[in-house]
């Protein structure tokens, strides 16, 4: 793919990804979702906190209404909010205008198609040929041009929904929420509020520029300091499009995406409720999470890095959990995509359901020391495919043995090559990643 990547088309604001690019997908959708098939295209639209999302929003949605299509503006919204809209709005699409936990000064658009899932990479690619001007569409004129509808009560029914998810009070417990000033700003509160928890919320004033900055799920000594001296519970930090949850326990211990997938995996199971007893975790997990799953007695299948990979595989085999380190835990049962906020209600599910502490619930699990080093390069496929490149990593791969393992990938949505080490010392996993590290320096950026 030219534009699209594995987590939607990315880049700096009016840089990598601009308003003329975003105006030719609404032009695009709206006449693919529309006119194309002689009708009314309906198409669902939602945007973080960003500066540059309400410059997006209103150039997809010129290009929408230019093609005929009627476009439903969610405006604030989590990215699974949109995927669950467009479900249960019976829309034909829904976009969603982010760049996730990347700095304010980047954007992104992706899009999810009427089923809720990621856009078939078909269309893609479709969208890519009239991005570069390989055909026309024609503008839609009189009665055909498209109107804009203020969608609020789409939002309002989201949060509806997240609520009736939870079966449970959470009268009494007391929760710290890092809203990242992005997208969960709007919804996280209320959900909370409704249940009845005690919530101390950081991080939820933003001002266009402050998403994700020293704060959210990449960021989280401020919510670790917070737990512990507000004496709370638990904490829930999301990233800007509140997507994925990473927690915090008691003791400002922080809960990564694999300690999640154990207590909700160890949980689900318990209750009949995960499916052939599986989890689907990617090859980044620890090694310590999959042992801890086999003396927990539940099987894993593990994928390729990115949230798209392992909903394919849940999907394909009917497996029920799965998701990444990164804090992108999919729930099979009630989502297609990984939801922050859902994330960390079935957390306080866990929490009230065994009765015991967050600390408690994940002390089996005994994780390897990991050291993850992103290295910016100036092309990222130049590098993957350089000899000495891969021949450190066999280095490094003989150097560990059976102690460790190494990877090395490329990141899907930034000019980065990741270097994972991971060894039962932290020593060992320095002298493992400088292998690959002295290797990757001519590439440099």
């Amino acid at each position: 793919m030219k534009y699209f990547g594995t987590d939607g088309f990315r880049g700096e604001a009016n840089n990598g990804l601009n308003v003329e690019h975003a105006f030719k997908i609404g032009r695009f959708i709206g006449w693919y979702y529309g006119a194309r098939q002689d009708k009314k295209g309906r198409i669902v639209v939602g945007k973080d906190t960003r500066r540059s999302s309400y410059m997006f929003e209103a150039a997809i949605v010129s290009g929408l209404v230019a093609s005929g299509a009627d476009a439903y503006m969610l405006h604030v919204i989590p990215t699974p909010g949109v995927a669950y809209e467009t479900v249960d709005g019976c829309f034909d699409c829904g976009v969603m205008i982010s760049a996730s936990h990347n700095p304010y000064s980047d954007n992104g658009i992706k899009l999810v198609n009427g089923d809720g899932y990621k856009m078939e990479e078909s269309v893609l690619e479709q969208i890519e040929s009239y991005i570069d001007d390989e055909f026309e569409i024609p503008l839609a004129t009189g009665d055909s041009i498209g109107a804009t509808i203020d969608y609020m009560q789409g939002r309002n029914r989201y949060i509806a929904h997240l609520i009736s998810s939870a079966n449970f009070s959470l009268q009494g417990v007391k929760i710290g929420l890092d809203c990242a000033n992005g997208s969960a700003s709007s919804v996280a509160k209320p959900v909370f509020d409704a249940l009845g928890a005690d919530v101390r919320v950081i991080n939820n004033n933003p001002d266009g520029f402050n998403i994700n900055v020293d704060c959210g799920s990449t960021h989280l000594d401020r919510l670790r300091r917070h737990v512990v001296e507000q004496g709370l519970d638990v904490g829930f930090a999301y990233d800007g499009d509140a997507d994925r949850c990473l927690a915090v326990d008691e003791r400002g211990n922080v809960v990564d995406g694999d300690l999640i997938l154990y207590v909700c995996g160890v949980y689900l199971n318990k209750h009949g409720r995960l499916t052939a007893g599986t989890v689907v975790p990617t090859v980044m997990s620890n090694f310590g999470l999959f042992r801890a799953f086999d003396e927990a007695h539940l099987s894993y299948e593990t994928t390729a890095v990115g949230d798209k990979n392992v909903y394919a595989c849940m999907r394909k085999n009917g497996y029920s959990l799965g998701g990444e380190q990164s804090g992108h835990i999919i729930f099979g049962d009630i989502a297609q995509t990984g939801d922050g906020i859902l994330t960390s209600l079935r957390i306080m599910e866990v929490l009230r359901a065994e009765r015991e502490t967050l600390s408690q619930l994940c002390a089996p699990v005994k994780l390897y020391p990991q050291l993850l080093t992103n290295v910016r390069v100036t092309d990222k496929e130049a590098a993957m495919n350089d000899e000495a490149v891969l021949a450190s990593v066999e280095a490094a791969e003989e150097f560990l043995g059976e102690r460790g393992r190494v990877l090395l990938r490329a990141s899907g949505t930034e000019p980065l090559v990741r270097v994972l080490a991971e060894a039962p010392t932290d020593e060992l996993c320095q002298k493992a990643s400088a292998f690959m590290l002295d290797a990757l320096e001519p590439f440099r950026a």
